[in-house]
């Protein structure tokens, strides 16, 4: 089992130490202040009060034991980008850093982190597609002007297997998952021949633009 340190009790660092502890993992909570890791210790497997942002600290702690750190330290540019560098000469082998700024985030990519999540640009984006249509359930950006969408089908799509409507011809969407309402099932890359029902709320991945066009249909 893979063992995950998350840097930060931001709220970010709080939601992911409670979600991982609801999958059953092995999470080491780290936080200069008292009140924070009072807070979430009992959703931990460890937490520890100490300033990260000293090297010889995070390998005391044994941070280089875990699979997986999570820099999460909220506006904190400078520790953030200081946690990110000692985490990487340390040799931690996979680093999350939480960025504040796209040039934030260029310099935690540059220093040396795995990948850079934009939590808050993340929740604005999926937000902003529900409010642009109200077919659209979720939305997950892949990369610029792709995305992962979750949606009502239109209308016009009902009473239609995936065949006869050929949408990744048609729009260029490609529909990877739906899920049944009635009765509740998840049907994973569905069948040529799955006939759309209203219950049906479908998952597709595609551009952004060809998004704009399947979702115009009534």
């Amino acid at each position: 089992m893979r063992k995950f340190a998350v840097i930060g009790m931001s709220t970010f660092g709080e939601y992911l130490c409670k979600y991982l502890n609801e999958a059953g993992l092995n999470i080491m909570a780290i936080d200069a202040n008292e009140s924070k890791i009072d807070k979430i210790k009992n959703f931990v497997t460890k937490a520890i009060v100490t300033d990260a942002r000293d090297k010889e600290t995070l390998e005391s702690i044994g941070i280089t034991d875990f699979d997986v750190v999570v820099v999460s330290l909220g506006d904190q540019i400078d520790a953030s980008i200081l946690v990110t560098l000692y985490l990487k000469e340390l040799g931690v082998k996979e680093i999350i850093a939480k960025a504040s700024t796209e040039d934030h985030g260029k310099i935690l990519d540059r220093i040396g982190a795995t990948s850079v999540i934009f939590p808050e640009k993340d929740v604005a984006f999926r937000f902003a597609k529900s409010l642009q249509n109200i077919n659209v359930l979720d939305a997950i950006p892949l990369s610029p002007g792709v995305s992962i969408l979750e949606f009502g089908p239109p209308n016009s799509f009902m009473g239609k297997s995936l065949r006869d409507l050929d949408i990744a011809n048609r729009y260029g969407i490609q529909i990877v998952v739906i899920k049944e309402l009635v009765p509740e099932n998840l049907v994973i890359v569905p069948r040529a021949d799955h006939i759309i029902k209203d219950s049906d709320i479908l998952v597709g991945i595609g551009k952004d633009e060809d998004f704009k066009k399947l979702l115009k249909e009534k």
